[in-house]
């Protein structure tokens, strides 16, 4: 094995007790605070002895059974999954490239997606494969009934804002759209505003509400690693944690678990904001999603951890919003991450090089 010059290790252990500070964090925010026992520390500790050879925090695993009252031994704790198996499963330097959301349509112009208005990427305006100038670029975007933009290089729902145009007046602070596309600077995308399934839509209709899958490659094998539905807050435009969303494990028939959970302090959610009882809510053509993610992971042979993000069109067709090439974990709404092939995945990670160590 290559050792790791001195100066990466030291950045390594710095990133290790940086996620380790903030996961504690989030823990003494939590209502109920479990301390693990010695048995389940043993246990832990003897399994990823197990796995990967060495000792992992556990700080995890009493953040996931503070938060849902279930012991795993197999949490995945984040310091282990962004410093060692992240850069294992995916090529990292090829991460932002292939993620941007500006790229999709390239990768993947078979699958329904929103329509798009107006892309800049690294400065330069297309409108759809054909380029523009600055000046046809704001002309495209002086009457939008409803519609969407965000950056194109971000997570987490930083950004996205819900964006109408009247003869060139925004409805975003009551800017030009001038205004606003100067704002965003470059590498963002407009897009139509979503018509989703009434079903989704039932779940919160301001938000496009999300399926979100992790998927592994091994192999000629796509594996489902899980799935979770992610709703808006009542209200808002985005369907994520930081603004107020929260998320419930899909159950392998397509209904939903009995709670979801948003923000550390906001666990066990028997209900969304709209009054919609979780447990037992069918997701529609959930069967339609999970094949076309699984499909579409074979065109991403540099990634074999993707995260994928999908609503279901008015119709029922699967509608792809965008994928992740460097995701978080649902571990708290679903459970373990790696489930039932952990022991497979751990396998097959650590025979590859971990190409994110030029990177801390």
């Amino acid at each position: 094995m290559k050792k790791i010059p001195f100066i990466e290790r030291l950045k390594k252990r710095n990133l290790v007790n940086r996620f380790v500070t903030e996961i504690n964090s989030k823990y003494r925010k939590l209502k109920v605070q479990r301390p693990l026992t010695r048995e389940q520390e043993a246990e832990a500790s003897a399994y990823y002895q197990q796995m990967v050879g060495k000792k992992v925090p556990l700080d995890w695993h009493r953040f996931m059974y503070s938060r849902t009252g279930v012991w795993a031994k197999d949490y995945v704790p984040l310091s282990l999954y962004r410093t060692e198996l992240i850069g294992r499963m995916n090529v990292y330097p090829f991460m932002d490239a292939y993620a941007d959301k500006n790229v999709s349509e390239m990768l993947f112009p078979d699958v329904r997606q929103p329509k798009t208005i107006l892309k800049n990427m690294r400065g330069y305006y297309y409108a759809g494969d054909r380029p523009v100038d600055r000046e046809e670029a704001v002309a495209l975007c002086q009457n939008i009934a409803d519609g969407i933009i965000k950056p194109s290089m971000s997570t987490r729902g930083h950004g996205v804002k819900h964006l109408v145009v009247a003869e060139g007046k925004t409805n975003i602070d009551g800017k030009s759209i001038e205004q606003v596309l100067a704002d965003y600077k470059q590498n963002y995308v407009i897009q139509e505003k979503i018509r989703q399934h009434p079903q989704m839509a039932a779940l919160n209709p301001t938000s496009a509400n999300t399926i979100r899958l992790l998927t592994y490659r091994s192999g000629m094998d796509v594996l489902v690693l899980y799935t979770v539905i992610r709703i808006g807050k009542k209200d808002q435009v985005i369907d994520n944690e930081s603004s107020g969303g929260i998320s419930a494990r899909i159950n392998p028939d397509g209904t939903l678990a009995r709670y979801a959970y948003g923000a550390p302090g906001n666990d066990m959610v028997e209900y969304t904001d709209c009054g919609v009882r979780l447990e037992g809510y069918r997701i529609p053509s959930y069967d339609k999603v999970v094949e076309t993610a699984k499909r579409l992971h074979y065109r991403l042979p540099y990634f074999d951890m993707a995260a994928w993000d999908f609503s279901v069109d008015y119709d029922g067709e699967p509608l792809f919003i965008e994928w992740n090439a460097n995701p978080d974990l649902s571990q708290t709404a679903n459970g373990p991450a790696f489930g039932e092939y952990a022991e497979r995945i751990f396998s097959e990670v650590y025979k590859k090089p971990n190409t994110r160590n030029q990177y801390w």
